[in-house]
């Protein structure tokens, strides 16, 4: 049987520090400043910035930058307080740059039995994500 070798986790783009869990992901349809973020309920290992009023795609939101706790990299924010109603939901939570993550600890320890079944056409292993 295959088994993930520990828990899914994202980590810093540049220092790999591990920032985030991926059972901690709410939703992955969310727009950072330079492209898809990730929407999550906790975050690790990060410095919070300033508290500042931002304009967003969804309204007013008060937001503080979030900061690799090791590099000082910008990850992404942390949604302080959201003025539209329909958005109380982000209060509390974090916005992760996908540039910005990596992966970690994504393969699949198994027998050489179910890595050749897991082999497309290509010769790709396609069941690792």
């Amino acid at each position: 049987m295959d088994e993930l070798v520990g828990p899914r986790l994202y980590s810093c783009y540049k220092c790999r520090n591990q920032v985030s869990l991926h059972d901690d992901i709410i939703s992955k349809a969310f727009q950072g400043r330079k492209g898809r973020a990730f929407l999550f309920s906790h975050a690790m290992n990060i410095v919070l910035g300033a508290k500042e009023d931002r304009h967003l795609m969804t309204g007013l939101h008060t937001v503080a930058d979030i900061y690799c706790g090791d590099c000082h990299e910008v990850l992404g924010w942390k949604y302080e307080r959201a003025y539209v109603a329909s958005q109380k939901y982000k209060e509390g939570k974090f916005i992760l740059e996908k540039s910005k993550i990596v992966k970690e600890n994504w393969e699949f320890v198994g027998s050489s039995d179910n890595m050749e079944r897991d082999l497309n056409s290509t010769g790709i292993l396609w069941n690792i994500v």
